[in-house]
């Protein structure tokens, strides 16, 4: 989940690595990562279409995938060791995923195809075969480089990593997926891709990429069969909600706050999330989710500085696949996943407990009943698709589970595999390993420097307990 209208999230002035990226050159000295600098040379940009025939039809979108909030794209990255087994077998890393990735649009054609807009506004997407925009690239830079100046968000080196090719980044007519291999001199390489939102969740593009690397490995089909099935979540006729569906409330969007953003990762260890959970009562059993979502709430609410009566307003992003009276396969791809809001006052939420902030998380997931999501789907078709409202917002999606860090392309898992990204209000939360502890878990943040430092102030406050 990722609310937006593009690729280009300035906020006064300043951009948030979802930048525009410059003209292709033969040669750019990529930004500074830490104190490192390196040159990305990069061939033609080419599409890569299904590998086999495939249908040409029209399929719509569900009434989830074409809501406001998803219209945009969402960058992803991922960072293979290669070394010396990529060395011995001589394997090229763009020409394998490139074979594989045409092999995997034949079951997952309609990401081959173009979006395009029908009655009010509806997206359907034209399965013309087309391709997905596919670049490769070298690099003169080794992993180890990279990863000694941190693999965690933000990527200072994003726009040499994926390029923003011209005509690729509109939601209607342009390519779904963009994608760029980059190879280093140490034999690893980089996966950055580009997806329109619209077309999956981060649990929908991990079953892509997850196809695409079983294919890269040899095996002769993906293990799990791909389902469009994006009827099964269509509004009902008439719509009827049966819930407030706070999350959409219809408030202007705020003006964005005026200042420097920063954006910083955070990686809680396993005994970082058991010192937070000691100062929550423990017959609550709070999961780690529930716990960290609960004191970064409260955290970054104490760090924007709030007038006490002022609306604190936490958005959990709900997977319903395991709902079984919606009925999805086990191979559905699309967005299936409901923002459910709770809102209290910053001065509550800053007044109570731990425990209190983690009960109304907890609330969230319990929410999400079919008819929850039937409500869900009526009223964004009745209110035309609304944004989720912003103001004062802080949005958790919970990325640990999808299976990006499982993604094995031949090379082994990545060091990292996961959102790049991300933008004012919303957090991401990350499954990580290297310099994070075994099941460590990184949180991206983006604040205004000052508010970033008083936020970092209280976690490290949180942690001492």
């Amino acid at each position: 989940m990722w609310p937006g209208t593009g690729i280009d999230h300035s906020i006064s002035g300043h951009t948030i690595i979802l930048h525009h990226m410059p003209e292709p050159k033969e040669h750019v000295q990529a930004p500074a990562m830490a104190t490192l600098a390196f040159a990305v040379r990069r061939g033609e940009p080419v599409l890569v279409g299904p590998a086999a025939p495939t249908p040409r039809e029209t399929k719509r979108l569900s009434d989830i995938d074409d809501q406001e909030t998803l219209r945009s794209h969402v960058p992803f990255i991922f960072f293979y060791r290669g070394g010396a087994r990529a060395h011995a077998d001589g394997r090229d890393p763009a020409g394998v995923i490139r074979r594989a990735l045409g092999e995997a649009l034949v079951p997952y054609y309609q990401l081959a195809g173009r979006l395009r807009e029908v009655e009010a506004r509806k997206l359907v997407v034209d399965c013309t075969g087309e391709g997905v925009m596919f670049v490769e690239a070298d690099a003169d830079v080794r992993l180890a480089e990279l990863e000694a100046a941190v693999l965690r968000p933000p990527f200072p080196c994003m726009d040499q990593l994926l390029f923003d090719v011209d005509g690729s980044g509109g939601v209607l007519n342009c390519p779904v997926l963009l994608i760029q291999v980059t190879r280093l001199l140490c034999g690893g390489f980089v996966l950055a891709l580009r997806l329109n939102h619209t077309m999956c969740d981060a649990i929908g593009l991990a079953q892509f990429m997850s196809a695409v690397a079983e294919l890269a490995r040899g095996l002769p089909t993906p293990t799990i069969e791909a389902a469009w099935s994006r009827e099964l979540l269509e509004a009902r006729r008439p719509p009827k909600p049966a819930f407030p569906h706070r999350e959409f409330d219809p408030v202007p969007m705020p003006p964005p706050p005026p200042g420097d953003m920063v954006m910083r990762t955070f990686t809680f260890g396993p005994d970082d999330v058991a010192a937070i959970k000691r100062g929550i009562p423990p017959e609550l059993a709070a999961t780690t989710f529930e716990a960290l979502t609960a004191a970064l709430w409260r955290a970054r609410t104490a760090a924007l500085e709030l007038p006490p009566d002022d609306e604190a307003r936490m958005v959990s992003i709900v997977n319903f696949r395991g709902v079984p009276e919606l009925g999805l396969p086990a191979g559905y791809y699309g967005n299936a996943c409901v923002p459910v809001a709770v809102l209290t006052t910053a001065g509550a939420l800053l007044a109570g407990s731990l425990g209190d902030a983690v009960e109304l998380v907890r609330g969230t997931k319990a929410a999400v009943t079919a008819e929850y999501v039937r409500s869900a789907l009526d009223l964004l078709v009745l209110r035309g698709r609304p944004f989720v409202a912003m103001a004062n917002l802080f949005l958790v999606s919970d990325n640990r589970h999808a299976g990006f860090h499982r993604v094995d392309l031949g090379w082994g898992e990545p060091v990292y595999g996961g959102p790049a990204a991300t933008l004012f209000g919303v957090s991401f939360f990350v499954h990580v390993g290297n310099g994070g502890g075994e099941g460590a878990v990184a949180v991206m943040i983006v604040l205004l420097r000052p508010a970033m430092d008083r936020f970092a102030s209280e976690v490290e406050a949180l942690l001492k307990g």
